[in-house]
């Protein structure tokens, strides 16, 4: 028999919550953001379940790009951070990609390239985050570099906000681009997930969703995946494959981290940071075992942790276990971990079996 962990990816999910972000934005091109083997998800998962629908594609990778195309899909495909080095753009050509360009070297890449026909592209303004992209300074001279340029058919201008899903929100970098841009005649990509949910006024002609299309809230202390819409498509199951009982004073765990303040039944599940689980979880972390919510007791270990099954009787070896995803949120999981829903899902091992559904 296998080891009982299992990760179940549901199709459906993915469809409904790109179909949602689609809704929100108006007019504009929703393009899926897929990077990072979609989240986690399967970029073959995400070409399958988005490939039908989806207005367009935002990835990183020429590799992963080709793979759509291999699919079939003939959609706009924009690479998020561009090429690296002047072979990249044959292939970009061939594939017929919308590269960023975000800083000088990719513009004299451009500029010394024979392509045999012309490319679309973003040019990239960096109005705060201080990443990528060039300057109120500097941007003029890199537009004009790029009009002077035979292999550029079209320019859509792009920024990225820093803090869309925060108090601060997004008004100083609008009005940045504004500034930087807003009497130009191009077309414009800006909104990310919860710009795309929190301020219609950033919607523009391209959205790029990321995070909602995987069922995780994009600002998670303003509103709940659930509160927004959003369906889970990941979930983490595993079962219970130990009980212990304990009696006050012993620990659990590496470090022995947990004592026991009262008798207690821990249960140990077959899940660990080995599997993709935060190791830096602490005590407390939600968990459901047999639908029903408990804790996560003492350190995570690299193929099992503890939970606290004193209140739930009824449980036992072989009880199934939810780890994060339908019925428990992922960012609820990532909150109480420190971290946030992405890194759940990217994180993901790949010694753990998948279940697709909804295909």
């Amino acid at each position: 028999m296998p080891r009982p962990i299992r990760a179940s990816i549901d199709l459906e999910a993915l469809r409904h919550n790109y179909l949602l972000a689609r809704s929100k934005a108006g007019s504009a091109k929703a393009f899926a953001v897929i990077k990072a083997n979609a989240y986690g998800h399967g970029l073959q998962r995400a070409i399958q379940a988005l490939g039908p629908v989806a207005d367009g594609f935002a990835l990183l990778d020429i590799a992963e790009a080709a793979q759509l195309r291999a699919a079939g899909l003939t959609q706009p495909i924009a690479l998020l951070e561009g090429f690296f080095e002047p072979a990249d753009l044959p292939e970009i050509e061939r594939l017929c990609l919308i590269p960023t360009i975000h800083g000088d070297a990719q513009l004299a890449m451009l500029e010394r390239t024979r392509l045999a026909g012309p490319l679309d592209v973003l040019l990239k303004i960096n109005t705060g985050m201080n990443r990528l992209g060039f300057t109120a300074d500097s941007f003029p001279a890199a537009l004009a570099r790029l009009r002077a340029l035979p292999a550029v058919r079209s320019i859509t201008l792009m920024s990225h906000f820093a803090r869309a899903d925060d108090e601060a929100g997004i008004a100083p970098q609008l009005a940045r681009f504004k500034a930087i841009a807003g009497g130009l005649d191009l077309p414009v990509s800006l909104a990310n997930s919860a710009a795309l949910l929190r301020f219609p006024e950033a919607t523009a002609q391209i959205v790029r969703p990321g995070i909602m299309l995987y069922g995780g809230s994009p600002m998670p202390d303003i509103a709940s995946a659930e509160q927004l819409g959003l369906r889970a498509v990941m979930t983490l199951n595993s079962e219970i494959i130990g009980v212990q009982d304990i009696t006050p004073g012993e620990r659990v765990g590496y470090g022995g981290s947990f004592e026991a303040a009262t008798p207690m039944r821990v249960g140990v599940v077959a899940c660990g940071y080995a599997d993709g689980y935060p190791r830096h979880a602490p005590t407390g972390t939600p968990i459901l075992v047999g639908g029903r919510r408990t804790r996560t007791l003492g350190r995570v270990s690299m193929d099992m942790l503890a939970c606290d099954l004193t209140h739930l009787p009824e449980a036992g070896v072989g009880s199934p276990v939810t780890l994060w995803g339908d019925g428990l949120a992922a960012d609820e999981v990532a909150a109480a971990a420190g971290t946030i829903s992405y890194e759940l899902f990217c994180a993901l091992a790949p010694r753990v079996p998948v279940q697709v559904r909804g295909g």
